[in-house]
């Protein structure tokens, strides 16, 4: 499976076409809203979620509730377009219209795409970069997870996430029966913290932030189960499953590292306290002691439930800029200030849960292929035991 995406922050919409998905897979569109609402909530956020109630339109690839094989046409409004028509219109401009209305941005922000786009494309107004860098392209993007985890949990697996650290607060014993129980808790949590102490302590970090003209980064983990053995490749090093989720993970905008199972610990400790001794029994077949390695071996998946980590560092749009250069007149100037938040980390952890889902559902019909979804249930039913009964 493949999908583009496409749209400017402020434009009219934000457009996906999915690729790839097994016809006959059942979807509506409110399987996709429901993720868009979970994107938009998280303490820290801007007026722009104010302004926005993300809906999906499904414009094509769907017939009575099921996919059809062909291409996915998702789209979204972007509500806030009313008040940039005139900014971000489509036609030329009229002669002297340039400055009043094109709203120009010339001071680049440290930390953001702006100055390095610019000198990429040849863009000297930097709007041209901002308004397709933001965030807010994570919409579509979520909305193509949607559609991934739709069809992970038709196929028994489920997708959570959830967020260990903002501001340097850690989230402490984080203890759990089950991922539902997982992401039942998160849910209700408004930093999607499943430690109530630490919970209380990332708002305040967030408050003391924003009070400061300041943003805050922190740390979100997303956890995969009911995935069968071997899926992935040790082939062919592009074909590696976490290799695929890493580069997932580092796409989404303002992320800068990722781990797996104990991840940067292992440099710390030997070998005999990080892998995963292995155990058989007639009744369950191959399973693992431990998950350290975070249901990885070799880039294929070893069964146990798939952990993986994103660093993602403080928004670089503060209202308390940093020193930057305007682009026209080499002058320094404080660099321009566009909305934003004052921490993303709980909005970002919904990201996460999309991208990851995305590569594994993508990964799920690369290797068990079918034009049909219930022929694609079946192989991977039977591909579940047989992984574990080999």
């Amino acid at each position: 499976m493949r999908y583009l995406t496409s749209g400017e922050s402020h434009g009219p919409q934000l457009t996906t076409i999915i690729e790839g998905l097994p016809a006959g897979m059942p979807l509506t569109a409110e399987d996709i809203n429901t993720e868009l609402a979970r994107r938009q909530k998280g303490y820290g956020r801007g007026r722009r979620m104010q302004i926005e109630t993300d809906r999906a339109n499904i414009l094509g690839g769907v017939r009575h509730g099921l996919t059809l094989g062909s291409p996915l046409a998702l789209v979204v409004e972007n509500k806030d377009w009313k008040h940039w028509t005139k900014i971000m219109g489509i036609e030329p401009l009229e002669e002297g219209q340039d400055e009043e209305i094109k709203r120009k941005v010339t001071r680049p922000r440290p930390g953001h795409a702006d100055l390095v786009g610019g000198i990429k494309y040849g863009h000297h107004d930097m709007r041209n970069v901002l308004e397709r860098s933001s965030a807010r392209e994570t919409t579509v993007r979520v909305a193509a997870g949607a559609v991934a985890k739709k069809l992970l949990a038709l196929l028994g697996i489920k997708v959570a996430g959830h967020v260990l650290e903002i501001g340097g607060v850690r989230a402490n014993a984080l203890e759990y029966s089950t991922i539902d129980e997982l992401k039942e808790r998160s849910e209700k949590s408004p930093v999607r913290c499943i430690d109530k102490e630490a919970e209380k302590n990332m708002m305040e970090a967030i408050d003391k932030a924003k009070k400061n003209g300041d943003s805050i980064g922190g740390i979100v983990e997303v956890i995969v189960e009911g995935m069968p053995s071997g899926v992935g490749s040790y082939v062919h090093y592009d074909r590696k499953l976490d290799a695929k989720i890493a580069a997932a993970i580092m796409s989404i905008n303002a992320f800068k590292g990722v781990e797996f199972g104990l991840g940067f610990e292992m440099a710390h400790i030997p070998g005999s306290q990080v892998h995963d001794e292995i155990l058989w029994s007639e009744e369950r077949g191959y399973e693992r002691r431990t998950n350290r390695l975070g249901g990885f071996e070799g880039g294929m998946t070893t069964g146990m439930p798939i952990v993986v980590r994103g660093v993602m560092k403080p928004i670089p749009t503060l209202y308390k800029p940093l020193q930057s250069v305007d682009i026209e007149t080499k002058e320094p100037f404080t660099a321009s200030i566009e909305r934003s938040d004052s921490c993303a980390v709980p909005a970002a952890s919904v990201v996460a849960e999309a991208v990851v889902a995305w590569e594994v559902a993508s990964a799920i019909v690369e290797q068990y292929y079918s034009d049909r979804f219930e022929t694609l249930k079946e192989i991977v039913e039977k591909e579940k035991r047989y992984s574990r009964f080999f």
